[in-house]
């Protein structure tokens, strides 16, 4: 089974990119906080790039905006490429299939 719950904080304001069939689409990266502590006793980090399909990215670009903390369910998908030096080079994103809006910065604000 492939699935991934994600929450985090959106570390930019999704915009809606159309492709030539029309098709609404965003990319977003997530900050996703560890919850344990690093031997230097800090918490790190993981910056997730998700991909964002259609309705999904309608609502994202509608309703989010940086600093948002969003919860994102979806599928890993590893996608690879060759550089001119023919090597692979392979990356790892999520798929969303549902996000969730957990709190905004401007709710935060008030």
């Amino acid at each position: 089974m492939n699935h991934v719950i994600l929450i985090g904080r959106l570390t930019g304001t999704p915009e809606i990119i159309k492709t030539e069939n029309d098709h609404s689409r965003t990319v977003v990266n997530l900050a996703v906080p560890r919850i344990f502590k690093n031997h230097d006793g800090l918490y790190e980090t993981d910056f997730i790039r998700c991909i964002l399909w259609n309705g999904i990215a309608d609502r994202a670009s509608e309703y989010c905006k940086k600093g948002d903390i969003v919860c994102i369910r979806g599928r890993l998908q590893v996608r690879n490429y060759e550089t001119e030096t023919q090597e692979k080079k392979y990356f790892t994103e999520v798929i969303a299939e549902t996000i969730s809006f957990v709190s905004s910065v401007k709710n935060a604000e008030t």
